[in-house]
């Protein structure tokens, strides 16, 4: 598929008419990554601005003692490029950004976007958005590593992102939230009692989905 069908069926481009779609294609290239590609590190300075159109990438951070911490996930139609000045031409990144999976990213020639689009109030608000998205995303990873107690982790992420719950094997979702892994078993069995969550040949079903949320909104405004 050309460069421009695949921007046409972005959901972030759809306000483009045909002639803006072939005046971004003229500044995009599409990539391809294998799984565990790093596409940027923390405190890298880029001149492109990244959109995941398949795949799965994950933001981390390493630290003092080379482990990885985990931030937060990045899906398929997405901005993978984090914005800390919007006035710049260039682009730096607070994080390490790697595929999860086999992934397919456009690269965009980001002082090009900004002098064709940005500039002339064009994308803007899709562009806003992308930022305030992010921000949520680091609100949310806040909470979790400095508010939220093992319950309200796990609450957090099996309802907010249940899918990846159920694709990632016990030990990986302990080390993503920084908990032990008879913690998460115990948490789980838990809310099982409860009858908030169901485990179904190790696969997690949510039977009440506003008591789970409540679980983690009510620790984040203590």
């Amino acid at each position: 598929m050309s460069v421009k069908n695949i921007l046409k069926r972005q959901v972030f481009f759809n306000s483009l008419n045909t002639a803006q779609i072939e005046q971004l294609a003229f500044i995009t290239s599409l990539h391809n990554y294998e799984k565990e590609y790093i596409l940027y590190y923390e405190q890298d300075t880029s001149p492109y601005l990244y959109f995941l159109v398949k795949g799965l990438a994950k933001a981390y951070k390493i630290d003092k003692h080379d482990n990885e911490t985990f931030l937060y996930y990045m899906y398929e139609s997405s901005m993978l490029s984090e914005i800390s000045d919007v006035q710049a031409n260039t682009l730096d990144s607070f994080s390490n950004v790697a595929f999860v999976e086999e992934s397919q990213v456009l690269q965009i020639n980001y002082k090009k976007f900004k002098e064709l689009f940005l500039d002339k109030n064009i994308l803007c608000r899709e562009f806003t958005n992308a930022i305030i998205e992010r921000s949520l995303q680091m609100q949310s990873l806040i909470n979790r590593e400095f508010l939220f107690d093992a319950v309200s982790k796990v609450s957090m992420m099996l309802h907010e992102d249940l899918e990846m719950f159920n694709k990632l094997k016990r030990h990986e979702i302990s080390l993503m939230l920084h908990i032990q892994p008879a913690t998460l078993s115990r948490v789980l069995n838990r809310l099982k009692r409860n009858n908030i969550i169901d485990i179904i040949h190790m696969k997690v079903a949510i039977l009440n989905d506003r008591e789970l949320e409540e679980i983690y909104k009510d620790k984040a405004y203590e």
